[in-house]
This record gives structure tokens, sequence and C-alpha cells, in this order.
């Protein structure tokens, strides 16, 4: 049983039996997120590894032992935000992915921010019948218990079957944003589109993605910080940027929550201090 994640700048990493059997070397080499939480001076292969073990020891990541208990990881993250959208009725589920599990449907805040609070980019996963168990305890609809895929066309489909009409879905590809875009007018919905693990897009793909978006990361994108045009920032390293109008009212209602101090004020976005982007940008 083998999983596939990306994260640490990139690196790939496989899984399996809950151990790290392969990763790449990272496509950047400092991200200011890793910097200041894990203390880590430069991306490597080997500094991937110890950080996937990490998430394997703490949230029993791709293993039988999965928490979904974790809690904030950063103030401004999309797991952070959907959470925090459910809370206050902006929408009613989300459609995410989770290790074990594959594409998920929740209108629980607890469950969209246990299962995403650590989660970088999932690029394949198989089913693992605890964390299955564990998601549907807690009222989270897994789209496919048998081989776990990540499919969040049928995941929207499947959330507007089961009557939910105000939904987030995380989005990492521009071909998904399209089809989704379809299925809002089709079903006759409201949809936030968040986009996600966008590190390394090209330029095309980037300016694309940008239009059907209403939340965006820039991860240690070049062409996402070169090309976005936000209505709102939260964060200036690796900042969310708001996009629509309900992009932006998503965001402000993340702020209400948040407990530390927050400077409210206006600027030509986005702003981006160079000492604090990731390096290189890709």
């Amino acid at each position: 049983m083998a999983h596939v994640m990306e994260l640490f700048g990139k690196a790939r990493v496989v899984i399996k039996d809950g151990k790290v059997m392969e990763v790449s070397e990272p496509i950047a080499d400092w991200c200011p997120i890793f910097s200041k939480f894990s203390n880590v001076s430069k991306l490597t292969s080997e500094e991937a590894k110890k950080n996937m073990e990490y998430r394997i020891s703490e949230l029993g990541m791709f293993t039988p032992k999965r928490r979904f208990d974790y809690g904030i990881f950063v103030n401004f993250g999309a797991s952070e935000i959907m959470m925090t959208g459910l809370r206050r009725g902006l929408i009613d589920c989300t459609v995410t992915v989770c290790d074990g599990a594959g594409t998920v449907i929740t209108a629980d805040p607890g469950l969209v921010q246990g299962m995403g609070a650590l989660m970088s980019g999932l690029i394949e996963t198989e089913p693992i019948d605890e964390i299955i168990a564990g998601i549907e305890s807690r009222g989270g609809f897994v789209l496919d218990k048998e081989k776990a895929s990540i499919d969040q066309i049928n995941g929207l489909i499947k959330a507007c079957d089961l009557g939910f009409r105000k939904i987030a879905v995380s989005v990492v590809s521009m071909a998904d944003a399209v089809i989704l875009r379809a299925i809002k007018k089709d079903k006759n919905i409201d949809l936030i589109l968040i986009g996600a693990h966008l590190t390394g897009i090209e330029r095309e793909e980037a300016g694309d993605l940008l239009k059907e978006m209403d939340i965006i990361t820039g991860c240690a994108s070049k062409m996402v910080r070169n090309l976005v045009t936000p209505l709102i920032q939260a964060g200036t390293s690796v900042p969310m940027f708001g996009l629509t109008q309900k992009g932006k009212e998503l965001i402000l209602e993340r702020a209400k929550e948040i407990d530390s101090p927050l400077l409210v004020n206006t600027a030509d976005l986005p702003v981006l201090p160079e000492n604090k982007q990731p390096r290189p940008l890709r």
C-alpha cells in the first residue's frame, strides 16, 4: 500500500506501511513557514523526510492511527478558512482530500481542519479502513471507499446530491476548475473554489486559474505572485489571496476568529516583501 504526497518545497514523498520509502529533492531551497515552524534553514530531501516522519508520528498520517484534532496550524491556511466558513454559515460543506480516504465531503468544521491542518499536495493515496471510519464517525462522507480516489469533480456532484448548496472545493488544476464551474451553473449552487499546491505552475495556467478561483494560495509560485490582482491578501510570505467578493468575505470572516492583534489597512496589492518570500520562486 503506497501513498504519494508533495511537501516541503514540492519534494515528492512516497509512504508505505507508515514509513517514508522515497523522497525527491525539493524544487525550492527556503520556505518562511518551515523556517518558522520547523527551524529549517534549507529545504532538502533529508529535511522533507524528517518533516513527513513528524506528520506520521504526530498525526498518524497514512496510518490507522490518524488523528483529526491537530487544531490551527497557520492563521490563514485553506483548511482554517474553510473551517471558519462552515462555523459562520458562509458555506455549508467542503470538498477536500485526506490521506487514506481521498476526496471527502463534510459539513463539520473540526473535521475539515483535522484533515487539512498539515496536508500538503496529496497526489495519490490508498484506502485505510481506520481513517475512513474516523472520518465517517465525524460526519464526513468518503467519495470512494474502495480506491480512495482523488476526484473533486465527482465530489462536488455528490455534495450536491447530498443536498448542500454553498460548497467550497479545493482545486489544484485548471482542468478541474473549468468543470467545477460548469457544474455550478448546471446545479445552480453557490461555489467557492480555493486553489492550492501551485508551486511550479506555468504562466498560462496560472493566469487562467486566477480567473476561476475565489481564493488562491501563493505557495512558492512566481507566476501567481506576478499575475495576481487580489481584493484582499492575508499574510505576506506565503499569502492567501481573495480574488472575488465571496473569497474576500471568507478571509475577513476568518480574521474575526484570530486571537492575535491584526493590522487592517488599504494598500496596492499584492504586498510581497522580498526577504519573506520562499526561495527560489518557481
